[in-house]
């Protein structure tokens, strides 16, 4: 399955205030990145992936329409994947997108020159 490209656009609307912001395909879809650490992606499995904080995981797991993001057949903390019906307003998508750019950016950049 292809990412889904009108979450692609919404997502892109949410996040064009910010600088720095970078697009890169990664896992089948298109990851959004700040620092050079992915934020949010459009999954290509469907859905948003979303990165928070670990400590978070678990309180984050109880919402309607989340479930773990599994990798290599292991649940990865600290991310985590919102089913379309997650996301389907406008506030729904940016408190998402809101929480993982809030936790990236208390994250050093990964490469030097790199914002």
């Amino acid at each position: 399955m292809a990412y889904d490209t009108e979450l692609v656009e919404r997502i892109r609307e949410v996040l064009a205030p910010l600088r720095g912001v970078e697009e890169k395909r990664m896992f089948g879809g298109l990851a959004f990145l700040i620092g050079g650490h992915m934020t949010v992606a459009a999954s290509g499995q469907g859905g948003l992936l979303v990165r928070v904080p670990p400590a978070d995981t678990d309180k984050l797991l109880a919402r309607a329409h989340v479930s773990p993001m599994v990798m290599g057949g292991r649940d990865m903390r600290g991310w985590l994947r919102v089913d379309l019906a997650g996301v389907k307003t406008k506030r729904q998508l940016q408190s998402w997108v809101t929480r993982s750019v809030d936790y990236v950016r208390t994250l050093p950049p990964k490469c030097a020159g790199r914002h």
